[in-house]
């Protein structure tokens, strides 16, 4: 059997707050050879998430937690090094999307990986704009909101991973007008200027009740939600009648240390007979089809635009998923491995 050197992060603390570096390890392994109906890959990019953070928490979840002095998972795609006795449909060097990030090299069920396309996006798309994370934006914005031509819609979290396409989606879709928040001037430029929102501001510079309302001076039919807490609170007054909100994240309270306090503003759901729902992306993967040939479409034609943040090296991960959390990238955050690993 020959080993193959790896490194890889395991969760050894649960974090009180926003995640320490004693939280977790880096440790070296070596990883085997595949066994009959598995394959080794070597790990090309890594997915760093929000939701990866209610995962170090134990506590119920949508997906459970990680568990304390074992590695940790995440989406990740690679090349497949070598294959095991009885694999079909998966070949040495074809490259695969799958669920065993946060480390260089992994050995898993050959029915466990997806072969993916190459050749109609870079690797790295398809944890971004053409993986969950484009698929949460699309079925968010069109079976979750039910955005119907004419919507004006607004996005928080606009210049992440889902909010920069959810807002694109909805702009292809017929929105009147995609407004969106961000922090930052670079952010809210990028924007205006490459992804095609009507309206941006920046959140920092000015309270959630006061930026909307200048955003939103007429409301807005349609809410896709990143952020909760604040920004949730001062939305629900701007929606319109009949207004529907999609829940898609609550990123502002993830390193919270208790329960913030509910939106004050839900009484208004009442009267303007809105229409809240929280959504998890794995409950439409039946849509998986349909996305990824309407988005592959829309990419080569240059009508959505996405950007990535990436990091380099497996040691820059955990830091590259602290600052997924604090808003430090644009687009999608990834960790970029050696190619000659």
């Amino acid at each position: 059997m020959a080993l193959a050197p790896s490194r890889q992060w395991s969760l050894v603390a649960r974090p009180q707050g926003e995640p320490q570096p004693s939280d977790v390890r880096l440790d070296e392994v070596d990883v085997p050879d595949p066994g009959p109906g598995e394959v080794r890959v070597r790990n090309t990019w890594l997915s760093v998430d929000p939701y990866m953070r209610g995962r170090m928490d134990d506590r119920p979840s949508y997906v459970p937690p990680f568990r304390l002095e074992e590695p940790m998972t995440g989406g990740a795609v690679g090349v497949v090094e070598l294959v095991g006795d009885g694999v079909e449909g998966v070949s040495e060097g074809d490259c695969v999307l799958h669920d065993r990030g946060w480390r260089e090299r992994a050995v898993l069920r050959a029915d466990a990986v997806r072969v993916v396309d190459a050749d109609l996006a870079p690797a790295q798309a398809y944890l971004g704009v053409l993986g969950t994370t484009g698929l949460t934006a699309w079925v968010g914005v069109l079976d979750v909101a039910q955005m119907r031509e004419g919507d004006v819609v607004l996005v928080s979290g606009a210049a992440g991973a889902v909010g920069s396409v959810a807002g694109q989606v909805a702009r292809l879709k017929g929105a009147s007008a995609v407004v969106g928040t961000a922090g930052g001037e670079e952010k809210v430029r990028w924007l205006l200027d490459d992804a095609g929102f009507t309206r941006a501001g920046d959140h920092r510079s000015a309270s959630p009740a006061d930026l909307l309302r200048d955003l939103l001076p007429d409301g807005a039919d349609v809410y896709f939600d990143n952020v909760g807490g604040p920004t949730l609170e001062a939305a629900l007054p701007r929606m319109r009648d009949h207004g529907r909100v999609a829940l898609c994240g609550a990123i502002s309270g993830y390193n919270a240390t208790s329960a913030p306090p509910g939106p004050r503003t839900l009484g208004v759901a009442i009267g303007k007979r809105l229409s809240l729902e929280g959504f998890i992306v794995t409950d439409h993967l039946d849509r998986t089809e349909e996305f990824t040939r309407e988005m592959a479409g829309w990419i080569a034609r240059g009508d959505v635009v996405y950007r990535e943040t990436a990091t380099e090296g497996v040691e820059s991960a955990f830091d590259a998923f602290r600052g997924v959390l604090s808003g430090a990238n644009t687009g999608k955050m990834l960790v970029r491995l050696d190619p000659d690993l």
